[in-house]
């Protein structure tokens, strides 16, 4: 009998008791080169497939910006998941976390009942921006081009645009929300939708609507309109107004603010103040003793050219106007019929920094004048969230309803205290110039916040959504004029026949007003009249709602006047003014420094603000 190979008889000869001998065996064996390829044949499988896993991750990461946050899309449903979602949004880095509380600031929730601190987002307003991207990778691109005169289909009030692919958003304004009850509804399908009203649908979700609100109201910038709006949003949800003390129109301007021109301040008859938003010269920390910490405060601007020759029409009466036989009169010789201790004379000159509260007396050839307008601008920036362009008033509608978190009938107008077409007077490129250089410091805070507001248009809402909000604002405006105004817009105040809606005439201006049409049903004519109650009238109005104990004393009193000196009832009431005033300011209560940290907010918002 032949022995065995010599290579066999070693391997027998070797104690099989470790796993090396094992392999020794294997690797010896007949069939080594099969094991051998079967083993490289497994781990190219398997890097094969695990490049390709890393791949398509790595696409689909790259491509929507955010890891892990999936949609099931189909005919009928586009519904992120709330597992989902929370996945996709602890997958984010920090970094974008920081990049998104950059546009946060705008939209605060407020409650009339509970005040919020500080003015922070809520975490669902982050989670949305991001669901909005997965939106629009999963529509396509192409949809975002959508013309502004392509008008929104509504089912209801529920907007509806047409998608690409037949994927239909869902979503309502209390749908599609992760708040803190974790619900998410659905609601009945559509049938066409523009995918530039997607941003807006979102946007209704994600924010409570704000009720805490200070308007600066600045003059001749519309400021008149944006009051009306208020007023009828208050007014509707029984919302208390910050009014002027014993029914005055203006919390006595111009004079310093202060919170006891608040009617209800020093009584503390009221408990929350909701709206303020007459006129007055703005001082943020006297406002906040009045407002609620989590208030929104936004003003508006006009361009200063503009601006002045509406002045010059309207405050015709005031010192520095006398001598002046027009406007280029007064602009060739400004300094020296304009005399800053004249009492009125505020109005000629820089207007609008005099509004919010700083020092209008600075000449353009000042050496401090950049540093001063930067001072100014600074503070602004820092009291208020939103500052609104007079020339682009159906934008700064459309933005302003959705950093209040309103709908769309919410800020629709008609124009109030408006000047009449024939007391309008075009200038010439040569008087622009001097108005410029006369209102130096309100042409530089004009020029930036005009500035700023193209690029908040531009990082909240985008071109091509504002474009087609305006055109549905502007379409329902018509059909309001059509349906509450006799022949459908405004008319010279001698037409007006309903006395009590006739607006206040001043200076050479003729302010037009509007007649209501007469074939309308009461609960009709009572929504359209309050689209077109003067300011003053408006102001008496809910004052009497809000205090109706005083108001009648108010009246009491007025009807003790005897009939010869009733027409020196307004003289009466403007020697009050300056009373209570001068009794205020003397009263060294009033006057004594704020402590603890509106101090530190005083004097850095207040340096500039120097009488």
């Amino acid at each position: 009998m032949l022995s065995p190979p010599r290579r066999w008889r070693w391997i027998r000869e070797q104690p099989l008791s470790s796993i090396s001998t094992c392999l020794r065996r294997g690797l010896w064996s007949r069939h080594h080169y099969l094991w051998i390829l079967l083993v490289l044949l497994v781990v190219c499988i398997a890097i094969q497939t695990f490049v390709a896993h890393q791949a398509r991750t790595s696409s689909s990461d790259k491509l929507t910006g955010l890891p892990r946050l999936r949609f099931t899309v189909n005919k009928q449903h586009l519904f992120p998941t709330l597992q989902n979602i929370w996945e996709g949004l602890h997958s984010e880095s920090s970094l974008a976390v920081n990049q998104d509380a950059g546009l946060l600031h705008t939209e605060t929730t407020a409650d009339p009942h509970h005040e919020n601190e500080g003015y922070g987002k809520s975490l669902d307003n982050i989670l949305w921006k991001h669901v909005d991207k997965n939106i629009s990778l999963a529509t396509g691109s192409q949809a975002r081009k959508v013309s502004p005169g392509k008008l929104l289909q509504k089912h209801g009030d529920k907007p509806a645009v047409e998608v690409p692919g037949s994927s239909v958003l869902h979503g309502t304004r209390k749908g599609l929300i992760v708040s803190t009850h974790k619900r998410l509804m659905n609601t009945p399908t559509p049938s066409s939708v523009s995918e530039t009203h997607i941003n807006s649908v979102l946007t209704k979700a994600t924010c409570n609507p704000k009720f805490h609100i200070v308007f600066l109201k600045t003059h001749k910038t519309a400021s008149s309109t944006i009051l009306n709006i208020l007023y009828r949003y208050g007014e509707s949800r029984k919302l208390t107004f910050a009014l002027p003390l014993n029914k005055h129109s203006q919390l006595f301007y111009p004079f310093p603010f202060t919170s006891n021109f608040v009617e209800g301040v020093s009584s503390r008859s009221v408990k929350e103040f909701h709206i303020m938003c007459n006129h007055m010269r703005f001082r943020k920390f006297e406002v906040a003793k009045v407002m609620p910490k989590d208030s929104f405060y936004f003003s508006i601007l006009r361009n200063p050219v503009a601006m002045m020759e509406s002045i010059f029409i309207y405050y015709r009466s005031i010192p520095a106007f006398h001598k002046a036989r027009s406007l280029d009169d007064f602009l060739d010789n400004g300094w020296s019929n304009y005399n800053a201790s004249v009492g009125g004379n505020h109005y000629a000159h820089n207007i609008l920094a005099f509004d919010f509260g700083f020092d209008n007396n600075v000449a353009a050839d000042a050496e401090d004048l950049e540093e001063r307008a930067s001072m100014a601008i600074a503070a602004i920036e820092q009291d208020f969230h939103l500052i609104l362009i007079s020339e682009y008033f159906d934008e700064s509608m459309i933005l302003l309803r959705h950093a209040l978190c309103w709908s769309l009938k919410d800020v629709v107008s008609f124009k109030l205290n408006s000047r009449s077409e024939q007391t309008r007077h075009p200038l010439l490129p040569n008087t622009a110039e001097k108005i410029k250089k006369w209102n130096a410091l309100d042409w530089r805070i004009y020029l930036h916040f005009n500035t700023t507001f193209w690029h908040k248009v531009d990082t909240l809402i985008g071109q091509e959504r504002m474009k087609t909000e305006v055109y549905e604002l502007r379409e329902l405006q018509g059909k309001l004029a059509n349906t509450c105004l006799k022949d459908g817009g405004a008319v010279h105040p001698s037409q007006i026949k309903d006395t009590g809606l006739k607006p206040f005439q001043y200076g050479a201006a003729v302010i037009q007003g509007y007649n209501l049409n007469p074939h309308i049903d009461r609960q009709t004519k009572a929504k359209c009249q309050t689209l077109i109650t003067p300011e003053l009238q408006y102001t008496d109005r809910l004052y009497t709602q809000q205090f109706p104990e005083l108001a009648a004393k108010l009246k009491k009193a007025s009807k003790v006047v005897a009939p010869q000196r009733q027409h020196s009832l307004a003289s009466a009431r403007k020697a009050h003014h300056k009373q209570f005033v001068r009794h205020t300011f003397s009263n060294p209560n009033n006057q004594r420094a704020p402590t603890g940290s509106l101090l530190t907010h005083k004097e850095s918002n207040d340096k500039a603000r120097m009488l």
